[in-house]
């Protein structure tokens, strides 16, 4: 069972978890919502597509851009589909 961690609180948890170039991808409904926001910023990657981020928000403190998500990933990358990753001090654990 892979668990992300941040804050001393566990933000999914999951055995079914792909990883993609060391970075742990939990089905999007493992991930506990209510420590999810919507983030602003978003990149591009080459061969994954366009990226959307969220803060990951433990009590009063939050986490910028801790995690990320291809909500439409190009077909080399399907397998991410539906899935986020955390980054930042988000222990990925498992």
């Amino acid at each position: 069972m892979a668990r992300a961690v941040w804050n001393g609180a566990t933000i999914a948890e999951s055995d079914d978890v792909v990883v993609v170039e060391g970075n742990t991808y939990f089905p999007a409904s493992s991930v506990k919502s209510a420590h999810m926001k919507p983030s602003a910023h978003q990149t591009v990657c080459g061969w994954k597509g366009n990226c959307s981020y969220y803060d990951v928000v433990v009590g009063a403190e939050t986490n910028r851009d801790a995690a990320w998500e291809y909500k439409d990933p190009k077909p080399a990358a399907s397998n991410i589909r539906g899935r986020v990753a955390f980054w930042r001090g988000v222990k990925v654990e498992g």
